[in-house]
């Protein structure tokens, strides 16, 4: 009859852990019970590591959602970037990126370098550092970007797919710059910069120096007033040396050669 009884009370927590949306504690609330009550600890340790393993377990599912959400290529993280190539002042700066207080700030991030330099890699793996602290990003190569901004445009729904964009604690808009683009498309573009200027971080990568920025935005006063919303509140990063990715591919040649000899 008290077996029964216990069953009951049993199934009970379950259903309410259940309605209330605790899954983490449902699903370990009797072992840790047993645990609590074969070593005698007092029934606040009990709660609090229930609720530890609840908030543990919330906190890694808003992560997961949140790179999910991003677009962006996770391969592209800190694990695998060697700060070291950057020297100790230029990491130095990188490593205070990844704490995320300049999201706070409202402060853009620019990083330029030549192809191959690993400047995408390097602000994927900042955004992944903002994700992992619980903030919202978004990822779009520049041109994809764009033609998603045009289309909004031509039904209407421009200033609808800003603000949406705007939602994200930062954006990172990749190869600004790579592929050239028509008066049309620059607009919506500068629009864009225009309606987060000092409302959300823009993390941009670009293969080209501000002193050629006039053939993306076509017009000299276009150019200036993009460059000067963007560089108000910010941090500019330029990446030397030669190509990480041949630097890479080198790498992993000379390694094959070892394990052959």
């Amino acid at each position: 009859m008290k077996v029964m009884k216990t069953e009951m009370v049993e199934r009970e927590v379950d259903e309410a852990l259940k309605s209330l949306h605790l899954p983490a504690i449902k699903a370990s609330w009797k072992e840790t019970g047993r645990k609590a009550t074969k070593e005698a600890l007092p029934l606040a340790t009990f709660l609090l590591e229930l609720l530890t393993r609840e908030v543990e377990s919330r906190r890694h599912n808003r992560v997961e959602r949140l790179l999910r959400e991003s677009h962006l290529p996770l391969e592209k993280s800190l694990a695998t970037y060697d700060l070291l190539r950057l020297g100790p002042i230029l990491s130095g700066q990188v490593k205070i990126l990844m704490e995320g207080a300049f999201v706070g700030r409202r402060e853009n991030v620019l990083c330029f370098g030549g192809p191959g330099s690993g400047k995408t890699h390097l602000m994927c793996a900042v955004a992944q550092e903002l994700a992992q602290m619980g903030m919202s990003v978004h990822y779009a190569p520049c041109s994809l970007l764009v033609q998603e901004l045009l289309l909004a445009k031509s039904q209407l729904q421009l200033p609808k797919a800003i603000r949406r964009l705007r939602m994200n604690a930062a954006l990172l808009i990749d190869d600004i710059g790579y592929v050239q683009q028509s008066r049309e498309e620059m607009e919506v573009l500068f629009t864009l910069f225009a309606e987060c200027y000092e409302k959300v971080s823009l993390l941009i990568t670009s293969n080209l120096p501000f002193s050629k920025w006039e053939a993306i935005f076509k017009d000299p006063m276009t150019t200036a007033a993009a460059i000067d919303r963007l560089i108000h509140h910010s941090v500019i990063l330029e990446l030397p040396g030669p190509s990480y990715r041949m630097e890479k591919a080198k790498a992993r040649k000379e390694a094959e050669k070892t394990q052959k000899a």
